[in-house]
């Protein structure tokens, strides 16, 4: 009979690396945050990047080369078996995805470096196309109509944006739209793996500037601006596919996974074009890992708002061992009754949520002072979904949490003033 593996978690890193101090991150409800921070006001904050059990994922600066510092440790997911037999390494979701961050960050300091800045110029995309009324402005006025039509609260925020980086975030906007409309459009039916290949294989010529139409046109010409990477782009790609063949996540570990492929992935493409503000003092991987963060929360928040309609079309974006521990089943997803279980589960579901909204929060008062509105007004107003939900006594399945008008209008003033303040590296920086 063949021993069943134990999963454990393994600290990787200097033995002389800190953990996490008394009452900073303590745990909560059996979920841990470390957050390392100086105990000398002089020094430099130092970030990490959270887990999905909570668990520090990364600390400070990674090494010139664009790997982590010695003193960073790092959990990371092993097999083990119980009688003590040689660990096989399984890498976990968070560590696959902080390796993108780590990547991403890295070509945002290599940018930011003069005499690096032109080593390595991005292809040349033709300033003109042959299009009805022509040219790249038509191509990105048509971006920001996409945006309005679609998020109009976003859209709003971005107006107090520089042209170009509101152009740039458009045009962003507009590529992640179209991939999502794949397989949740009007033609979602008929989509296929082959369609997916297709839609990547277009996406690498957009990247070497051989644009198919005048919307691929404005995302090509963009990554000429900004040093956005192809990776978080592909990514998302790949949380299409996986929408085509699993409609099951076993634990978070997968989910996680899932939430970074088709929402984790829309940050770090954003934040070349939002920037970091010059008078910050957080590193470039924390403000990415923030970034991600909000992606992973606004994608829990859809699947805690939707779980109703995605059970109606037999998909269950829940992790199935925390179902089980709560007592709970697919068929209880699918009667959609209520119970004390379920309010129980949800908790712990929205808890989960919330802890990557504060994560994501610390992060947004770093980037620039014009890019941060529309960000935090994505963030309130997500962020009082949850609050629906819990207003609707946790039925998601025949109510669907929604904010209203008047909310929505209020949560602008206040996002506003929350992106004047000053950026939290520097407040804890002051005596």
């Amino acid at each position: 009979m063949q021993q069943m593996a134990t999963t454990v978690t393994l600290l990787l890193g200097a033995a002389s690396s800190p953990g996490p101090a008394a009452g900073d991150g303590a745990a909560r409800d059996g979920f841990q945050c470390s957050r390392l921070l100086p105990k000398k006001k002089q020094q430099r904050p130092r970030w990490v990047l959270c887990s999905l059990k909570y668990g520090c994922l990364g600390v400070g600066e990674p090494g010139e080369a664009g790997g982590r510092s010695a003193a960073s440790p790092v959990y990371s997911s092993l097999t083990v078996s119980p009688g003590g037999d040689a660990a096989v390494a399984v890498v976990s979701s968070e560590q696959k995805v902080y390796d993108v961050v780590v990547k991403q960050a890295a070509l945002l300091k290599r940018q930011l470096r003069p005499s690096q800045q032109q080593q390595q110029a991005p292809p040349a995309v033709a300033r003109e196309l042959d299009a009805p009324r022509g040219g790249l402005g038509e191509a990105y006025a048509r971006c920001g109509e996409i945006c309005e039509e679609y998020a109009k609260t976003f859209y709003l925020g971005t107006l107090l944006m520089t042209e170009e980086r509101r152009r740039a975030i458009w045009a962003i906007y507009v590529w992640c739209r179209r991939t999502d409309e794949l397989v949740d459009g009007p033609n979602a039916s008929h989509i296929t793996p082959q369609a997916l290949d297709r839609w990547e294989r277009r996406l690498e010529d957009l990247f070497a500037g051989r644009p198919y139409d005048m919307l691929d046109a404005a995302l090509s010409d963009t990554i000429t601006k900004f040093p956005i990477d192809i990776q978080p782009f592909k990514d998302m790609i790949d949380g299409m596919r996986t929408d085509l063949k699993k409609a099951r996540y076993k634990n978070f570990d997968e989910l996680y996974m899932y939430c970074y492929y088709v929402a984790g992935t829309v940050g770090l493409m954003s934040v070349p074009v939002m920037g970091i503000a010059p008078d910050s003092k957080a590193t470039a991987e924390s403000v990415y890992g923030a970034a991600l963060a909000l992606g992973l929360a606004n994608q829990l928040t859809n699947i805690l708002r939707d779980v109703g309609e995605d059970a109606r079309r037999g998909r269950i974006y829940l992790p199935q061992d925390e179902l089980a521990e709560a007592g709970l089943s697919d068929e209880d997803i699918f009667k959609g009754v209520v119970t004390d279980k379920w309010r129980k589960f949800m908790k712990r579901q929205i808890k989960r949520a919330r802890m990557f909204f504060e994560e994501a929060e610390r992060g947004v008062t770093e980037l620039r002072k014009e890019s941060r509105w529309p960000v935090w007004a994505s963030l309130l107003l997500y962020r009082q979904i949850l609050d629906e939900i819990e207003a609707n006594d946790y039925n998601n399945f025949t109510k669907r949490a929604y904010v209203g008008k008047a909310k929505k209008v209020l949560a602008l003033p206040v996002a506003y003033g929350r992106s004047l303040l000053l950026p939290y590296s520097l407040r804890n920086n002051q005596t």
